[in-house]
Protein backbone atom coordinates (compact mmCIF):
# COMPACT_ATOMS: atom_id res chain seq x y z
CA UNK A 1 0.00 0.00 0.00
CA UNK A 2 1.25 3.68 -0.71
CA UNK A 3 -0.23 6.20 1.44
CA UNK A 4 1.00 9.98 0.43
CA UNK A 5 -0.03 12.56 3.32
CA UNK A 6 0.45 16.13 1.72
CA UNK A 7 -0.39 19.51 3.06
CA UNK A 8 1.05 22.87 3.68
CA UNK A 9 4.11 23.07 6.20
CA UNK A 10 2.77 23.32 9.88
CA UNK A 11 -0.21 21.11 9.11
CA UNK A 12 0.66 18.24 11.38
CA UNK A 13 2.07 15.58 8.35
CA UNK A 14 4.96 14.21 10.28
CA UNK A 15 3.29 13.95 13.61
CA UNK A 16 0.11 12.02 12.17
CA UNK A 17 2.16 9.86 9.35
CA UNK A 18 4.02 8.40 12.19
CA UNK A 19 1.03 7.13 14.20
CA UNK A 20 -0.54 5.69 10.75
CA UNK A 21 2.85 4.27 9.78
CA UNK A 22 2.31 2.65 13.39
CA UNK A 23 -1.02 1.54 12.85
CA UNK A 24 -0.75 0.14 9.58
CA UNK A 25 2.95 -1.53 10.05
CA UNK A 26 3.86 0.86 7.09
CA UNK A 27 7.53 2.78 6.56
CA UNK A 28 7.45 6.02 6.99
CA UNK A 29 9.66 8.30 4.54
CA UNK A 30 9.92 12.34 5.50
CA UNK A 31 11.12 14.69 2.25
CA UNK A 32 12.44 16.76 5.90
CA UNK A 33 14.52 13.71 6.95
CA UNK A 34 15.86 13.03 3.60
CA UNK A 35 16.86 16.44 3.16
CA UNK A 36 18.98 16.33 6.49
CA UNK A 37 20.43 13.08 5.67
CA UNK A 38 21.53 14.41 1.84
CA UNK A 39 23.42 17.68 3.87
CA UNK A 40 20.65 19.75 2.36
CA UNK A 41 18.74 21.49 5.27
CA UNK A 42 18.70 25.07 4.47
CA UNK A 43 19.25 24.73 1.09
CA UNK A 44 15.73 25.01 -1.29
CA UNK A 45 16.77 25.90 -4.62
CA UNK A 46 16.02 23.67 -7.78
CA UNK A 47 18.60 21.60 -7.61
CA UNK A 48 18.43 20.82 -3.73
CA UNK A 49 15.00 20.08 -4.07
CA UNK A 50 14.91 17.94 -7.18
CA UNK A 51 17.78 16.15 -5.21
CA UNK A 52 15.66 15.55 -2.25
CA UNK A 53 12.56 14.51 -4.58
CA UNK A 54 15.03 11.98 -6.28
CA UNK A 55 15.93 10.40 -3.29
CA UNK A 56 12.37 10.47 -1.72
CA UNK A 57 11.52 9.05 -4.98
CA UNK A 58 14.21 5.86 -4.90
CA UNK A 59 13.69 5.18 -1.21
CA UNK A 60 10.16 4.76 -2.08
CA UNK A 61 10.91 2.41 -4.99
CA UNK A 62 13.04 0.31 -2.82
CA UNK A 63 10.31 -0.35 -0.21
CA UNK A 64 7.86 -0.87 -2.29
CA UNK A 65 9.70 -3.83 -3.91
CA UNK A 66 10.09 -5.41 -0.84
CA UNK A 67 6.67 -5.24 -0.81
CA UNK A 68 6.16 -3.02 2.41
CA UNK A 69 3.60 -0.74 3.42
CA UNK A 70 4.86 2.68 3.28
CA UNK A 71 3.91 6.24 3.80
CA UNK A 72 5.25 9.15 2.27
CA UNK A 73 5.27 12.48 4.28
CA UNK A 74 5.56 15.62 2.21
CA UNK A 75 4.43 19.31 0.66
CA UNK A 76 4.10 17.76 -2.59
CA UNK A 77 2.13 21.09 -3.57
CA UNK A 78 2.60 20.51 -7.18
CA UNK A 79 1.23 18.08 -9.77
CA UNK A 80 4.60 17.68 -11.33
CA UNK A 81 6.10 16.88 -7.72
CA UNK A 82 3.21 14.06 -7.02
CA UNK A 83 3.24 12.43 -10.78
CA UNK A 84 6.38 10.34 -10.05
CA UNK A 85 4.74 8.68 -7.57
CA UNK A 86 1.81 7.77 -8.57
CA UNK A 87 3.64 6.32 -12.12
CA UNK A 88 5.47 4.23 -9.14
CA UNK A 89 1.94 2.88 -8.00
CA UNK A 90 0.77 2.35 -11.44
CA UNK A 91 4.69 -0.08 -11.80
CA UNK A 92 4.35 -1.97 -8.60
CA UNK A 93 0.04 -2.50 -9.53
CA UNK A 94 -1.08 -0.77 -6.51
CA UNK A 95 -3.35 1.88 -5.73
CA UNK A 96 -2.53 4.87 -4.20
CA UNK A 97 -4.23 6.67 -1.61
CA UNK A 98 -4.32 10.39 -0.67
CA UNK A 99 -4.49 11.94 2.82
CA UNK A 100 -4.48 15.92 2.60
CA UNK A 101 -4.01 17.69 6.15
CA UNK A 102 -4.97 21.09 6.66
CA UNK A 103 -5.12 23.56 9.39
CA UNK A 104 -6.18 27.51 9.96
CA UNK A 105 -3.55 29.97 9.51
CA UNK A 106 -3.68 31.38 12.87
CA UNK A 107 -2.65 27.21 13.59
CA UNK A 108 -0.11 27.05 11.38
CA UNK A 109 1.47 30.47 12.44
CA UNK A 110 1.73 29.41 16.10
CA UNK A 111 3.09 25.76 15.10
CA UNK A 112 5.93 27.02 12.74
CA UNK A 113 7.07 30.02 15.19
CA UNK A 114 8.28 26.99 17.28
CA UNK A 115 11.39 25.13 16.79
CA UNK A 116 10.63 21.74 15.04
CA UNK A 117 12.44 18.49 14.98
CA UNK A 118 12.66 18.11 11.35
CA UNK A 119 10.91 21.09 9.23
CA UNK A 120 12.58 24.17 8.64
CA UNK A 121 9.35 26.23 7.14
CA UNK A 122 8.37 29.40 8.91
CA UNK A 123 5.27 31.02 8.19
CA UNK A 124 7.02 33.14 5.61
CA UNK A 125 7.51 29.82 3.69
CA UNK A 126 4.07 28.94 4.90
CA UNK A 127 2.46 31.97 2.54
CA UNK A 128 4.76 31.21 -0.38
CA UNK A 129 4.21 27.52 -0.62
CA UNK A 130 0.37 28.38 0.17
CA UNK A 131 0.42 30.70 -3.03
CA UNK A 132 2.22 27.92 -4.88
CA UNK A 133 -0.20 25.47 -4.01
CA UNK A 134 -1.98 23.30 -6.37
CA UNK A 135 -5.07 21.46 -5.82
CA UNK A 136 -5.22 17.60 -5.33
CA UNK A 137 -7.45 16.43 -8.14
CA UNK A 138 -7.51 12.54 -7.15
CA UNK A 139 -10.05 11.15 -4.96
CA UNK A 140 -8.80 12.01 -1.40
CA UNK A 141 -9.03 12.51 2.70
CA UNK A 142 -8.97 15.64 3.86
CA UNK A 143 -8.15 16.02 7.63
CA UNK A 144 -8.14 18.88 9.67
CA UNK A 145 -5.65 18.84 12.62
CA UNK A 146 -6.90 21.83 14.73
CA UNK A 147 -10.39 20.17 14.58
CA UNK A 148 -9.75 16.58 15.43
CA UNK A 149 -7.45 14.86 17.97
CA UNK A 150 -4.37 12.93 16.51
CA UNK A 151 -6.65 9.44 17.57
CA UNK A 152 -9.61 10.71 15.26
CA UNK A 153 -7.45 11.69 12.56
CA UNK A 154 -5.91 8.09 12.43
CA UNK A 155 -9.35 6.29 12.74
CA UNK A 156 -10.69 8.35 10.11
CA UNK A 157 -7.34 7.45 7.79
CA UNK A 158 -7.99 3.78 8.74
CA UNK A 159 -11.52 3.89 7.84
CA UNK A 160 -10.74 5.62 4.32
CA UNK A 161 -8.18 3.01 3.86
CA UNK A 162 -10.04 0.07 4.41
CA UNK A 163 -12.98 1.36 2.16
CA UNK A 164 -9.99 2.00 -0.94
CA UNK A 165 -9.21 -1.43 -0.21
CA UNK A 166 -11.94 -2.93 -0.28
CA UNK A 167 -13.58 -0.84 -3.44
CA UNK A 168 -10.37 -1.08 -5.38
CA UNK A 169 -10.75 -4.99 -5.14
Amino acid sequence: MLVLIVGLPGTGKTTFAIELAKEIDAVHLNSDIIRSSLGKRGKYDTTSKAAVYKELHDRAEEMLKKRKNLIIDATLYKEILREPFKKLAQKFKIPVKWIELKAGEATVKQRVSKKRKYSEADFEVYLKIKAAYEPITQNHLILWTDVLSLEEMVEKALEYLRLNEFLSK
